[in-house]
């Protein structure tokens, strides 16, 4: 271990397992993202918000009181109490600095970063979705991944065309190829001075580190890497092939049928946009305007924490018991901070595109999977990992859009199924 400035433990962050790709076989199982592991919503939270620390320290040489921050992670019980500590103070930004989080895993991680900043701080997250309305400003491609494309449609070109420096965030880097790659594409448009590279996870290789050193000497750029923990890694065997034996897509129970609960687009601002998909099929439902995916500034992040406040309120007078919350896609941030203002025994993680490998082996990561076609696009296999049998009372699912029931049947066919006794769908467009 290189770095490790908070001492904390590995254990803590992140769990391993095999992930089903020809081109890279293994996966660091993030504890705190809420992607493939249950967490306390407060807890990812609050780790974008200790990855925002070290931003200020590594770049702007400001020291923070990061030990609330790190009790809340180390402590995840006091969660909670950490994270709306932060939202009464959060941080200052001396300029003006745009954050990018990346699709789909690092959606909820970078909004979190930025969402501790009260002043200055302007986010955008990539997408796969090809939406029709308006150009894309920047495409790149994530080499090893199994959706490479990655596209970025700010609503105002102001969000790049600045000379501000980008904060790029990822929940783990082991190459540094995705970043490197993003970095070509904006320097050649909107060209800068300065990028960050920020990731709860940094594995590069003395080599990577080189190929980093080599492009801010071809473009004439600075880049500063953070993370919560840096360090090397070893990688032995083969990429696991898929079995489809080991993934539940229907197990046979009887069950009662989701309830759908809709939310009042008074309340939620939207934008009329139109999504085609792989097979060029329209989707008109609107998308809400303050995810994130066409660019936002401080002062949305108030009125997008009232949002979520007053929904997590109205959604847990409907809760029974200990209560699972579930992302869909790239939509984390806001189903997470909803679930934050639901109550106690409230848990967070989301659907993925990733395929993983699931085994019951001791301290590995992912115990079982569950796969569905995409509602968004039936040609794309999605999954939802590591939940146990009749363990939550409740669970909700919150989709950004909704789309054809024909097209949600492959995913209403695996939540109807789980063991959970009162289940609900959330649909806020």
């Amino acid at each position: 271990m290189e770095k490790n400035p908070f001492d904390l433990p590995l254990e803590l962050l992140f769990g391993m397992a095999g992930r089903i790709n020809k081109k890279r076989g293994f996966l660091f199982v993030s504890k705190v993202l809420g992607k493939h592991i249950p967490v306390i919503p407060a807890v990812s939270l609050v780790s974008g918000a200790l990855l925002g620390t070290r931003f200020l320290e590594a770049y702007y040489g400001q020291q923070v009181d990061t030990a609330p921050l790190v009790q809340g992670l180390m402590n995840q019980e006091r969660s909670q109490e950490v994270f709306q500590q932060l939202m009464q103070k959060r941080f200052e930004l001396p300029e003006q600095v745009l954050f990018i989080g990346f699709a789909e895993t690092a959606t909820g991680l970078g909004h979190s970063m930025f969402s501790c900043f009260q002043n200055n701080a302007y986010y955008i997250h990539t997408t796969r979705e090809m939406i029709q309305d308006i150009q894309p400003s920047i495409t790149f491609e994530e080499e090893h991944s199994h959706a490479v494309a990655h596209l970025m449609y700010p609503r105002e070109d102001h969000l790049l065309s600045t000379d501000a420096p980008i904060v790029l965030v990822d929940d783990e880097i082991t190459t540094g190829k995705t970043a490197l790659n993003i970095i070509r594409e904006i320097q050649k448009k909107y060209p800068r001075s300065h990028y960050i590279v920020a990731s709860l996870l940094d594995w590069r290789s003395d080599e990577d580190c080189q190929r980093f050193r080599e492009l801010q000497e071809e473009l004439n750029i600075t880049i500063t890497n953070v993370s919560l923990v840096k360090g090397q890694i070893k990688v032995e065997g083969a990429p696991v092939e898929k079995n489809d034996n080991e993934e539940k897509s229907i197990v046979e129970r009887t069950s009662s049928f989701p309830k759908i609960i809709q939310m009042d687009g008074a309340e939620w601002p939207r934008l009329s946009y139109t999504s085609m998909d792989s097979s060029d099929f329209p989707n008109q439902r609107p998308y809400l305007l303050q995810t994130g995916r066409f660019g936002m500034i401080s002062s949305d992040q108030n009125l997008l924490n009232t949002y979520c406040e007053k929904t997590g309120i109205e959604l847990g007078a409907y809760r029974s018991g200990k209560t699972l919350c579930m992302g869909t896609g790239e939509f984390m941030y806001i189903p997470m901070m909803i679930a934050a203002h639901m109550g106690d025994d409230v848990w967070y993680q989301s659907t993925t595109r990733s395929p993983i490998h699931p085994s019951e082996m001791e301290k590995y990561a992912v115990k079982n999977a569950f796969s569905f076609s995409s509602p968004d696009d039936p040609l794309v296999p999605n999954f939802c990992y590591n939940i146990p049998d009749n363990y939550y009372s409740d669970v909700f699912v919150f989709f950004e859009r909704g789309t054809t029931g024909e097209r949600l049947r492959s995913f209403y066919d695996v939540v109807n199924n789980l063991s959970i006794p009162n289940k609900y769908i959330v649909f806020f467009g």
